[in-house]
């Protein structure tokens, strides 16, 4: 796992803020899964986009509810398999389920909230560094990750979703709304793929 020390701050966060970073980071992976998608007619990815607005929901709606164990099952449905396809964009697809179901397991046990949040934050750069090691065969490490511009592009985008939230004394649904603004109308997905 590759490790910056963003890890350590996140785990000081509140329950709120560990969702909404969890959720940002989906938010991001989402143009990688419906990239895969469109090339493969795999399944529908709107699908994975409804399960995702109803995450933002819970953040910003008072009373909603969801059904977490239905949101699930599914997704089981919507997720590829790497013996199925023979394209490379599967497996950033792969990655984009796996943080969504991680993120609503998180959510039907909240015990599990802060290792999935740190599962997450090393998952989303991992798909980074998977893409850059099929692109140029040098492995990236803890030890030369630094050197790696993607990479750090994808710390540094991590550390700005940090640092809003962490200003933030109280749950501040303004900030969420804003959040969620600002990687939608904008979908650039952590490797870069563009809706």
């Amino acid at each position: 796992m590759l490790k910056n020390p963003i890890q350590l701050r996140l785990e000081k966060l509140e329950p709120w803020q560990h969702l909404t970073f969890m959720v940002s980071l989906c938010e991001r992976m989402y143009p990688n899964y419906v990239f895969f998608c469109a090339e493969t007619e795999f399944a529908d990815s709107h699908k994975y986009r409804v399960i995702l607005d109803s995450i933002w929901e819970i953040l910003t709606v008072k009373n909603a509810k969801i059904n977490f164990e239905n949101q699930l099952e599914k997704l089981e449905d919507m997720v590829p398999s790497e013996d199925d396809f023979d394209i490379y964009a599967v497996s950033p697809a792969i990655d984009a389920c796996v943080a969504l179901a991680d993120l609503l397991h998180a959510m039907l046990d909240r015990d599990l909230m802060m290792e999935t949040v740190i599962k997450l934050s090393a998952l989303s750069v991992e798909t980074v560094a998977n893409l850059e090691y099929a692109q140029t065969g040098i492995e990236i490490t803890n030890d030369n990750q630094k050197e790696n511009e993607a990479v750090c592009a994808e710390w540094d985008t991590q550390w700005a979703i940090f640092r809003a939230l962490k200003e933030a004394e109280t749950r501040d649904i303004e900030l969420i709304k804003d959040l969620r603004a600002e990687l939608r109308d904008e979908p650039v997905s952590n490797i870069g793929i563009e809706l």
